[in-house]
């Protein structure tokens, strides 16, 4: 069979690097384009009633998620560094951005929200530029954890009002746990008609997911069909007559250029906000394009990702959407459906513009308790149960971060539980990474040099000892404390200490200055010192700062391709330095 036609696009030269979806095209064929076109009107299909539910949970009128299942997706996909992730609104998000701007009257909640979507892209955009996308690895993966359980939590308790059909009691500065009890207790009578819409939309995308998982049909629409379902009966049933409320009226018009009110004091109260949901966005983008990523082999610029991230956000901002990060149920689905590249997120931006365009007059009859229905059942599925038992049995800290994550989303707010984990995330990750660990090492009877064990008797006049670990400021006490040691085993007999460096990374001044002043001392003392597996990055600072000049360069053995090891060439110029003392038999 002949290989399927490749489209001659040109594409200017070097302008890939920023624009992966155009490097795709140099080597795009017709085969290609006919995958990325199914796997993007799949996604549309389920992109729909997510966007409206998402828009929804965001405390806004649900167009705006829609206009961020088309902006936001298109802008994303253009600049992905993943060819299969799909951005665009998030269960996450919606709940952190409903969080963030709780207090704000509902007049004023739209302008909160974009300008919140501004100061999250602007965010990612410096995290972008400072080239710090690649810490998120340092925060633990247990803070999405506890934060899931956190906001699935809140999610439940956000969306009991339109199931029950209850009205919202209480003032937008209130507390939010006491603006619910007030409405669960205050709201008015259980609206029946309402709470049997919604369960029943709950019960029939449960049921259809199961019979879908039977048959083994991957890509069917089971979202879109119960919201058809749910608007159909709604409309047909004449239930808005009888009290159960809709969404109302959606415009079928495409989003358009509107630049966020810049107000100085609103940013001044979402900026906190905003840096948390900016970090949320792009753990969950990252955490989902390099699990995509461990299934197609693909590697993946993190930097690129967080650049799509922030372009994302910063153009949504400007075209009424809510914020919204990579997509873990949409994603799947476009890998599921076939996609090849970044470009079937641009034709899934475009069939959800072209269904806007064709259906929105219909979709005003989409009931919300069917919608908090699908909400209530997502909530439930976003907890990876698994993982929170794995997490919670494997370490205290662990634990530490659940709890503290997920129960300051419930009690406190969203967004500071995300800063909380960060923070203890952090509170690990550096005393591990501060660690200096000190070896000490023999010349055995056949001249090798092995780690010392117990009942090892070191050679009288040379000592061998290794540091291994990172040699920066972090690690400064534990490194002072292991130089001490050397110091307190030295005695008269000793004139030769070998010091093995092989496995010491990323020396700073602090790390340096150290290392010279140990240097100092036991030159004071009469005794030489030799340092071994130098690499060439150690060499260049210690060069540069003088410390090989003050050891001596015959005393410094780097790591070289040759047949005798660094240590062992440290040894037996040890053995010269001794000038005739006894070599071990």
């Amino acid at each position: 069979m002949a290989a399927p036609a490749r489209a001659a696009i040109p594409v200017p030269v070097g302008l890939w690097r920023y624009l992966p979806a155009l490097d795709a095209l140099r080597r795009y064929s017709l085969l290609d384009a006919r995958f990325d076109f199914v796997a993007g009107l799949t996604v549309a299909a389920v992109a729909v009633p997510q966007a409206i539910a998402y828009g929804l949970s965001a405390g806004v009128d649900p167009v705006h998620g829609l206009y961020a299942a088309i902006v936001i997706t298109a802008v994303g996909a253009v600049f992905d560094s993943s060819r299969q992730l799909i951005n665009g609104p998030t269960n996450a998000t919606s709940i952190a951005v409903l969080s963030a701007t709780a207090a704000y009257a509902p007049e004023d909640k739209l302008a909160a929200v974009l300008l919140l979507g501004f100061l999250v892209g602007a965010v990612q955009l410096g995290i972008t530029l400072l080239k710090l996308g690649d810490l998120t690895r340092y925060i633990s993966h247990s803070v999405v954890i506890g934060f899931t359980a956190g906001a699935g939590t809140l999610l439940v308790l956000d969306q009991l009002k339109n199931l029950l059909g209850l009205r919202t009691i209480g003032d937008a500065h209130d507390d939010y746990l006491w603006r619910w009890w007030r409405t669960m207790t205050e709201g008015g009578p259980v609206h029946m008609p309402t709470l049997a819409l919604g369960l029943g939309a709950a019960v029939a995308v449960v049921a259809l997911r199961w019979a879908k998982e039977r048959v083994r049909l991957p890509l069917f629409p089971e979202l879109l069909v119960v919201v058809v379902g749910a608007a159909a009966v709604t409309a047909g049933l004449d239930l808005e007559a009888q009290g159960v409320k809709v969404i109302g009226e959606i415009p079928a018009a495409l989003p358009s250029f509107s630049a966020p009110s810049f107000d100085l004091a609103r940013m001044r109260d979402l900026s906190t906000s905003a840096v948390a949901i900016a970090l949320l966005g792009l753990l969950e983008a990252l955490a989902m394009a390099k699990g995509i990523a461990a299934h197609t082999g693909q590697r993946l610029d993190l930097n690129q990702q967080c650049l799509s991230e922030a372009l994302a956000n910063l153009s949504g901002s400007f075209f009424s959407a809510v914020p919204g990060s990579g997509s873990l149920t949409r994603s799947a689905i476009n890998q599921q459906a076939g996609a090849r590249t970044q470009w079937s997120g641009v034709w899934s931006a475009l069939a959800v513009a072209l269904i806007m365009l064709l259906f929105a007059p219909y979709a005003r009859y989409i009931p919300k308790a069917a919608l908090a229905g699908l909400l209530i059942v997502t909530a439930w599925r976003m907890v990876d149960k698994h993982a929170l038992v794995y997490s919670v049995r494997a370490t205290r800290f662990d634990a530490i971060i659940i709890a503290a994550t997920a129960l300051s989303a419930i009690f406190v707010s969203i967004e500071f539980c995300i800063l909380i984990g960060v923070v203890l995330s952090f509170l690990l990750a550096v005393p591990r990474a501060g660690r200096m660990l000190l070896s000490e090492f023999v010349v055995g009877e056949d001249g090798w040099t092995r780690e010392r064990l117990p009942g090892d008797r070191p050679h009288p006049n040379l000592l061998v000892f290794g540091l291994e670990g990172e040699m920066f400021f972090g690690a400064g006490p534990a490194l002072e404390q292991h130089l001490d040691h050397i110091e307190d085993r030295l005695d008269v007999d000793v004139h030769v200490v070998v010091l093995r460096v092989k496995r010491a990374r990323n020396p700073d001044a602090v790390g340096t200055h150290m290392l010279d002043g140990f240097v100092r001392r036991l030159h004071a003392r009469g005794v030489h010192v030799l340092l071994c597996g130098v690499r060439d990055e150690l060499f260049d600072v210690f060069e540069r700062t003088g410390l090989v000049a003050l050891i001596h360069p015959d005393h410094v053995f780097r790591e070289e391709a040759v047949r005798q090891t660094s240590t062992a060439r440290a040894v037996a110029k040890g053995w010269e330095l001794l000038a005739g003392a006894p070599r071990p038999a």
